[in-house]
Formats: C-alpha cells, structure tokens, sequence
C-alpha cells in the first residue's frame, strides 16, 4: 500500500508514517519561535482547531494560553489517533481539549461555538479552502479572532544550485496542485479571507533566513528539509511525476549544500489574521 493512505484515509502528499507523525512534532517546535511571535489569543476561551494533525500544534496552544480548551478536527483517523497519544503526555492539558473526526468543510458545530480559531498547514491541502473559511466563520462568535499560516512555496531557495533538488521540488508543487491543493495558497490568504465574510484582514509575511551567520541552525533545517522532501518521494515516483534518479541526485546536492560553508537557505510564509463579520 503507498504511504500516502492507510485504508479509509485520504491522499495526503507527506503521508502518514509513523516518521511522518514524528516530523510533524519536530517540525511545530522548529517554527514556534517564529509561527507564535505575533499570536495572540489571551481573550479567547474556546478555539477551533482546523487540521490539527498529531496535536504538535495543539500542545503548544495549551502551553501558550492556560485559558484555552481546544477543540482540534482532523479528518485523519491515524493523525487523530497520534494526536491522542501525544496529547497523553502533557497531562496538565488532559482535561483542556477534545479531538474529533471532521470535515472542514461541513463542520459539526453550531453557530457561534468557539470565539477562536487556528489553521496551521492545512489550507494547502484542501480543494475547497474557501469553504472551509466559510465553515470556520460560520461557527465563530462575532469579534472572534483567527489566525491562518500558510506556505507559499515558490519562495524556496537554496545555495549551492542544485537542478535535481529543484526538478523534484517544481514536481512536488506539481504533484500537489494537480491533487487539489495549493502550494501558494499563503500569497492569497487576504483575498480568501475577504470574499469568506471576514474583517480587520492583517498579513505578515515571515521568513527563515539562514547563511554563515547561523551555520548550525542551517545545516538543521537542512537536514529537515530534507526529511520533508523525501516524505513525498514515493508517490511522486509511482505517479511517474519524478525518476528515481532525480530524487537520488537530490540527496545527493543536499548533503554538499549541507556540508558546504557558504550554504544559504529561505524559504518564505503567510500568516494572517482576521475576525468573522
């Protein structure tokens, strides 16, 4: 069975390893610092939590505002099932969120049930994000405040110039719009949010600058990246989207790009902020 499902699961470009799961967790710490520098959901009490995976990002909800009971949606049973394990470690949050099988885009809640919401890397995934807002809006209280963090992934960039890493990387963007997501969808949160019913639209867009300055930090989120590229390296050849070669040669260039001195590294998001009508 391709990686990309398990039975009753939906396609998912990462797909849902156990190595995936773990990435995920790894992944909400790296880019806490700069996901969570501007959040702010101290006069919230009730908050929706739209894909929320393996609860890394739910953890860090909890952790951040003690008022907070979260309630995460996930359509993923194997997510949902990881979440809960993951959740079961942090027992000074056991009684402070609730996970639940849902599609986002018909959301089993009543009007007005939550006076948050919080959308991290799930947007791109979605063939209807603008119904999913819509949903989002539809059970938030007025005046409530959501925050949305999308990737926009033509802003990758790496040195050393690496063709195979970039032939995969444009058949990963490829593979994914062809599949029904999005992986610009940062660049147009404003407009979605706008024709969703949403007012007080902010957009911040935030980047991960890494050069000789960081030499660290960069081979790490290198490494990283790399973890993420071949988390979609199945699929993309069993669909005939990339060769095995080219992701070879990809492993290749980004050890060198790893080991090189003068390595440079960005990559660019969206987040945006705004409150239902």
């Amino acid at each position: 069975m391709n990686s990309s499902t398990t039975a009753g699961e939906f396609p998912y470009i990462h797909g849902f390893s156990a190595e995936e799961q773990s990435r995920l967790v790894r992944q909400a710490h790296m880019f806490e610092t700069s996901l969570f520098s501007h959040i702010d959901y101290s006069d919230a009490t009730r908050l929706l939590e739209v894909g929320s995976g393996v609860g890394a990002q739910t953890e860090i909800l909890l952790r951040r505002f003690p008022q907070l009971h979260v309630t995460g949606i996930d359509r993923s049973a194997a997510q949902l099932a990881a979440a809960s394990h993951n959740l079961a470690q942090t027992p000074w949050c056991a009684t402070r969120y609730t996970l639940q099988q849902a599609d986002a885009t018909d959301l089993p809640f009543a009007e007005r049930s939550f006076d948050a919401a919080y959308l991290c890397w799930v947007l791109e995934h979605m063939p209807s994000p603008a119904r999913v807002l819509s949903e989002v809006r539809r059970v938030l209280s007025p005046g409530a405040t959501v925050y949305v963090t999308e990737v926009l992934n033509s802003s990758f960039f790496l040195d050393p110039y690496s063709p195979n890493l970039l032939r995969y990387w444009m058949a990963f963007n490829d593979y994914q719009y062809d599949s029904g997501g999005d992986p610009f969808i940062g660049a147009k949160l404003g407009n979605l949010l706008l024709a969703g019913g949403y007012r007080d639209v902010q957009t911040e867009v935030k980047s991960i600058h890494l050069d000789n300055r960081q030499p660290a930090r960069r081979k790490h989120m290198i490494e990283f990246w790399e973890e993420l590229l071949l988390s979609a390296a199945e699929q993309l050849v069993l669909a005939g989207k990339v060769e095995a070669a080219t992701v070879a040669g990809m492993r290749t260039e980004l050890q060198a790009v790893r080991n090189d001195p003068d390595a440079v590294f960005f990559f660019a998001f969206v987040q945006a902020r705004a409150s239902p009508y």
